[in-house]
């Protein structure tokens, strides 16, 4: 696109710029920490503080100029409901947002790699990874502007984690005057860095090679069966999987490819059910400047709100129920119901609010043959009756209860 300024004998040119954004919602293999509400909806439309995860990402995404198209990639068959998401979103957001399903789970980096050239189509100066199983503010755009200010062929989100749960995360040791990453360790073994990956990434078509250099040689290890390619349980992943984490950025560190882009602002993973109750109090609490219509407000005869809330068009909630009915760290699934003067409680497990470093834990349902306290799960179209307890407990879909329960999966 040309324009004339009023020099006449200058002429200028604005070079129109397009981005892309990817990402990456795994597959029905995946997510199995989120049973039993994966059952009745796929992980990355599981609602997060009122809307499908993968909202808040496409959302954030469509804020950045230039735009074009925003590509999902997983291996979860294109079902109705994924199907009316993406219609729905392309018509909310004015956008293109398509989904492509690989052949087989290829990876956090098969995927990209597999369908390059739909991620290239058009001359994106660039495109945005994103993890979709992560919740934050999404700083797209100060990434964009880092990106241009220096170019290179991977930028990495990074924030900072306390040494101990450090050590559950990609960790990152940046050059702190230029931020390259000069190491990168996935999930160590021992403390190596505070800084942690957030998976959310953005990359230069340039960035595609290196996963093609990662493609040749897994082939070749194919064929000359070296245990290069097989993973930990010594069986060959394939060629087209690759891990950008220990394939391509451990590979790449220090040689001035990598760049880190530091965030101090909220972010989560979201692996349990756990995490997505953590992770909507986050988005809620920032809702009050983002989105304040999707707050409950106080109507005649209805219930009180308290804080920061979210009630579904489709919910009802009694005006008597703040008075006579408990529900506490727990997640209620669709269709159920709480009987009068019921308690049904969790136990969070919130990171610890006097750190400001500190995340949420990976969650684990048992320790020494025993169900661990955690928050408590009601499946779909659960029964609670009136006056019972149900503690630490997850009660599996379609059940009618009839007394209390305490740390119990209710099969």
């Amino acid at each position: 696109m040309q324009y004339w300024s009023h020099k006449p004998w200058i002429q200028e040119v604005a070079i129109a710029v397009m981005l892309k954004a990817v990402i990456l919602i795994g597959g029905p293999q995946k997510g199995t920490r989120f049973r039993p509400l994966s059952f009745e909806v796929p992980k990355p439309l599981f609602p997060v503080a009122g809307v499908p995860m993968i909202q808040h990402h496409i959302e954030a995404c469509a804020q950045v100029p230039g735009m074009q198209e925003i590509l999902l990639i997983g291996f979860y068959q294109p079902d109705e409901p994924l199907t009316r998401f993406l219609e729905a979103a392309q018509q909310e957001f004015n956008l293109p947002v398509r989904y492509l399903q690989e052949f087989a789970p290829l990876g956090t980096g098969g995927g990209l790699y597999h369908f390059r050239d739909q991620i290239l189509a058009g001359g994106p100066e660039a495109f945005f990874v994103l993890n979709a199983d992560v919740c934050s503010d999404f700083p797209l755009s100060a990434m964009l502007a880092a990106h241009r200010h220096q170019p290179h062929p991977f930028l990495l989100l990074g924030t900072t984690a306390n040494r101990t749960q450090s050590l559950n995360y990609g960790c990152i040791v940046e050059n702190p005057q230029t931020h390259e990453v000069l190491h990168y360790v996935e999930k160590p073994s021992t403390f190596v860095s505070d800084i942690i990956n957030c998976g959310i990434y953005l990359f230069s078509p340039e960035a595609l090679k290196p996963l093609r250099d990662v493609f040749q040689r897994n082939q070749q290890n194919g064929q000359l069966c070296l245990p290069l390619g097989e993973d930990s349980s010594g069986q060959w992943r394939g060629a087209g999987t690759i891990r950008l984490e220990q394939d391509v950025f451990s590979a790449l560190a220090g040689q001035g490819q990598i760049y880190v882009h530091l965030n101090d602002s909220i972010w989560s993973q979201i692996k349990s059910a756990g995490s997505a109750l953590y992770a909507s109090r986050l988005y809620l609490g920032q809702y009050q400047l983002t989105h304040p219509e999707r707050l409950a407000k106080h109507s005649p005869g209805g219930p009180r709100i308290r804080g920061n809330v979210y009630i579904h068009p489709t919910a009802k909630v009694a005006p008597s129920a703040v008075e006579h009915t408990c529900v506490l760290h727990s997640i209620v699934g669709w269709g159920s119901t709480v009987g009068r003067w019921a308690r049904v409680e969790g136990t969070p497990n919130d990171p610890n609010p006097n750190d400001p470093r500190a995340h949420m834990d990976s969650e684990s349902l048992f320790k020494d043959g025993k169900l661990l306290p955690a928050i408590t799960i009601l499946g779909c179209r659960v029964r609670i009756p009136a006056e019972v307890l149900i503690l630490n407990s997850i009660v599996l879909p379609h059940k009618e209860l009839s007394r209390s329960f305490t740390n119990q999966i209710i099969l």
